[in-house]
């Protein structure tokens, strides 16, 4: 996917968040993820837009943290939102191709990594948003939702500090049904997760369905549409895979 596409998706998933949210109103309780009300989604999402609008808007080329979430609620929290979330976009849309910043993940460019991050950081949340209003959720393209998928498997899991560990090596396979070459292979170690496209070797356990549900499902919201082989790997996933 291009980095064009990712700003699209960006800001229209973002838009669709914001009227979700307005919908629910903030005292809504967001069930994928119960610890949340909406205000909180809200307040989480506008400050990672914040966080990464910075990054680009700043050329800051090493790591700065987050600031603080702001005490804003109601109408006052939802215009903040669709501020940083519009100055995010606009940023992204304007930056120079090689711009130089930080960034956390591999990608093609500093550009094509915020715009991608972003894009699939928006969406979930968007489906969480939508998960308060109540209704069924609105879904996700194949392509985007495979490309989530990998940016988990690959990049989030890849890294040092990936939680899901096991020290009875394990293999999980991750087969999206609905769309080709859509597959990985994930051996479970006590290093951090390998993650490989295709079918290489053999599998300890097998999660398959509709890309789109995959893709909630390996980021913890919704169950896994089929599990075959043993299941307990697919619950050790569950319980070990969230990521900081």
């Amino acid at each position: 996917m291009e980095t064009a596409e990712f700003i699209r998706i960006l800001e229209r998933e973002g838009r669709s968040l914001a009227s979700a949210a307005e919908q629910a109103g903030t005292d809504a309780k967001v069930p994928t993820c119960p610890e949340w009300q909406v205000r909180d989604l809200l307040r989480h999402t506008g400050v990672v837009h914040r966080w990464a609008t910075a990054f680009v808007a700043e050329e800051l080329t090493t790591y700065r943290p987050m600031a603080d979430e702001p005490a804003l609620d109601g109408e006052e929290l939802l215009a903040w939102f669709r501020t940083g979330h519009r100055r995010l976009v606009d940023t992204l849309d304007s930056a120079a191709p090689d711009v130089e910043c930080w960034y956390f993940l591999p990608a093609a460019s500093p550009l094509a990594f915020w715009a991608r991050r972003q894009a699939h950081e928006t969406a979930v949340h968007r489906f969480d948003a939508e998960a308060a209003r109540g209704g069924t959720p609105g879904g996700f393209g194949r392509d985007f939702a495979a490309d989530g998928i990998d940016e988990l498997l690959r990049g989030f899991h890849a890294r040092a500090k990936s939680g899901a560990r096991s020290t009875e090596p394990r293999v999980l396979r991750v087969r999206a049904n609905d769309t080709d070459g859509a597959v990985w292979t994930v051996r479970l170690t006590e290093e951090p997760p390998a993650a490989e496209r295709g079918e290489q070797g053999p599998a300890d356990c097998e999660v398959s369905g509709p890309t789109a549900d995959l893709y909630l499902a390996l980021w913890n919201r919704l169950p896994f549409p089929r599990v075959t082989g043993d299941t307990s790997v697919a619950e050790f996933w569950r319980q070990r895979s969230a990521v900081d």
